[in-house]
């Protein structure tokens, strides 16, 4: 077993010293033949095979050893990486050649538990079947790769898989003894002085607490300040509404067409004064409602709103002329129209009142499922106490069981101190047959680090002395250049830089005349749109102050609809919807009496009661609100109303 592993030990020394960039493989195998003429002719061809071997399938070695130092070898040393590359090129090529017994020997007489970890890593069927063929096949052919590599792998991997077994039993024998010989430490305990007995302080003095205040009764009434917010809050959205009526009525007067037998108060001159000149920038139009807040339109919103007018001015060109030519009067659909928005006014009445009553009736339910619950816990909490019961006699039973499982435990301890002296005697022969093999490892290993770096001085020194050389040598300075010389190269249009400076002045003239040509076309083009956006302006306004008077009028008559008496509610929903608001409060005092538990509302205190009260009252007011918007026609379009946007 010796002599495997010194023969190992030689490829990989002879490995190591190996540079893929620097060092030629044939060459290189001819000078290790040379240093190897001292071995036997056996040992010679057994090295010379292995190292070859492992410099000609390099890249596959070195696919599996990278893969390996990165998921189970990280607490492995990186210089034994030449030593798992030759293991892995054994068992993949020569496995068969050398039989199964010759390689367990070469196995174990390298290091066991590095050989354990590589093994199980590299003959894992998990790994050998995914990535381990998927990278060889990028390499060489695949059916080359399963037919001749993988195949014997898979066919040995059983026995491996035993030696792996043998060589972890080996591992654990070797490391029990370390564990055996480690003394324990026994704690000792400090020799401190021994306090004095405290003195036992007298009692504090219980303190007597205040008679507190009772709670004001103002705590559980509404504050004054929300009725004057509310008041205030009535008081201004009246005073928007006149004030927008008014700013409907009197928008853009000035613009409004004068009758024929209206005077012109003052002279021509008089009027020229009033108006500023007109700018040639871009007309911003600006409109003053009565709190004397000025709305702005750039030139885009100024285009929008005179292209809308203009399609609303063709759109009632086109009614005039269907009118001329016959068509029919629109009265009848208009009352048709104002009786579907009626109806629709109705159904919304109806349909906010049923979520009125739908909100009570889910409070009911809530209640009677309040009770439910109360009832269901009671039962819970017997079942609970039942189980408890259980869970207290079986904890006692499994206490029983761990300390007669301990007492076992303590004896056969006991049994197992008794062989310690064996144990020791054993630990102490392989420590010192470990220390020796240490001690030859590390010998080589230095004799061969100061061979190293004698050859890494060596080079150095060369390449410092080639590099001197370099800096020695003379250098040619630059030459003077002619601009005005032309190269002479033979090239199509070839010229000198003079002349080439020259073409490039006249470019640039050029390309300054086409800017300024393009300057006074866009100013023109500024000019115009100016003053069609000018006409635009004056268009819109008129069109404002129409529209203006018309929704005055609109305004009017909703203020007249929603003027008018309100009608009782007579849906069935609705009606339906109390009658099982009756049934749930019936039905809530039946099971509060037998449960002898009074109602929430009367059995809360008082800042509950509060509290739902003015939640009942916000419902009430919101839904006078939504039936007043509903009236003057702010909530969701309604199928007339539908009609009338088409």
């Amino acid at each position: 077993m010796a002599y495997y592993g010194k023969c190992i030990e030689t490829v990989i020394e002879k490995l190591d010293k190996f540079t893929p960039k620097r060092d030629n493989p044939e060459q290189f195998l001819e000078a290790v033949a040379l240093s190897l003429q001292a071995l036997s002719p056996q040992t010679q061809s057994f090295v010379l095979e292995v190292l070859s071997g492992c410099l000609e399938y390099r890249k596959l070695l070195t696919i599996v050893v990278d893969a390996f130092y990165v998921e189970d070898g990280r607490l492995c040393l990186l210089v034994d990486r030449s030593r798992f590359m030759v293991i892995c090129y054994l068992a993949t090529f020569l496995l068969e050649e050398l039989g199964f017994q010759l390689f367990c020997n070469i196995i174990k007489s390298q290091p066991v538990d590095k050989m354990c970890k590589f093994l199980r890593f590299f003959f894992n069927p998990l790994h050998l079947c995914s990535w381990i063929k998927d990278e060889w096949s990028l390499i060489y052919e695949p059916a080359h790769v399963k037919e001749n590599w993988l195949d014997p792998l898979m066919r040995w991997q059983p026995k491996v898989q035993e030696l792996i077994n043998h060589l972890e039993g080996m591992s654990a024998s070797q490391s029990s003894p370390l564990k055996t010989k480690a003394k324990v430490t026994e704690p000792k305990e400090f020799n401190l002085t021994a306090p004095r007995p405290r003195t036992i302080p007298a009692p504090e003095l219980v303190p007597v607490m205040a008679k507190p205040r009772p709670v004001p009764q103002s705590t559980y009434q509404p504050p004054k300040e929300q009725q004057q917010l509310e008041t205030v809050k009535r008081h201004n959205r009246r005073k928007a509404e006149e004030l927008l009526l008014r700013a409907n009525i009197e928008e853009l007067r000035c613009a409004m067409p004068r009758s024929c037998g209206e005077p012109v108060q003052g002279s021509k001159q008089q009027l020229r004064l009033q108006f500023p000149p007109r700018i040639r920038k871009t007309p911003k139009l600006t409109f003053y409602r009565p709190d004397n807040v000025p709305v702005k339109l750039n030139a885009t919103a100024i285009l929008r709103e005179g292209a809308l007018y203009q399609r609303q001015v063709e759109q009632e060109l086109q009614r005039v002329d269907k009118l001329v030519d016959g068509a029919g009067d629109f009265s009848e659909f208009l009352e048709w129209q104002k009786k579907m928005q009626a109806k629709d006014r109705e159904e919304q009445l109806a349909a906010s009142e049923c979520r009125r009553l739908q909100g009570k009736l889910s409070h009911e339910e809530a209640v009677l499922a309040r009770q439910s619950l109360m009832q269901e816990n009671k039962q819970r909490v017997e079942q609970q106490k039942e189980q408890m019961a259980k869970l207290m006699l079986q904890h006692a039973e499994t206490r029983l069981r761990e300390d007669r499982s301990r007492k076992q435990l303590v004896e056969q301890v006991i049994e197992g101190q008794k062989n310690v002296k064996a144990a020791q005697t054993k630990l102490t022969k392989g420590r010192r047959q470990t220390v020796q093999e240490v001690i030859e490892e590390s010998r080589g290993l230095l004799r061969r680090r100061a061979q190293a770096a004698q050859e890494e001085q060596r080079r150095r020194c060369e390449l410092i002395s080639q590099l001197r050389a370099l800096e020695t040598q003379p250098t040619r300075k630059g030459k003077l250049v002619d601009l005005t010389q032309t190269p002479g190269y033979g090239l199509e249009g070839e010229m000198s830089i003079v002349e080439l400076r020259e073409r490039l002045a006249l470019l640039k003239e050029n390309q300054r005349r086409k800017e300024e040509e393009k300057r006074d076309q866009i100013i023109q083009g500024k000019r115009t749109k100016s003053q069609e956006l000018q006409n635009t302006v004056e268009q819109i306004s008129l069109c404002r102050a129409a529209m203006g008077r018309s929704a005055a009028l609109r305004w009017e008559e909703k203020k007249a609809l929603a003027a008018a008496p309100e009608a009782p509610s007579q849906d069935e929903r609705v009606q339906q919807l109390r009658r099982r608001i009756s049934e749930r409060a019936a039905e809530r005092s039946r099971q509060a009496a037998l449960l002898h538990v009074s109602a929430p509302r009367a059995a809360g205190p008082k800042p509950r009661t509060q509290l739902e009260a003015q939640h009942w009252l916000e419902l009430e007011r919101s839904r006078e609100r939504r039936l007043q918007a509903l009236q003057q026609g702010g909530s969701g379009p309604g199928p007339a109303r539908r009609l009338e946007a088409a």
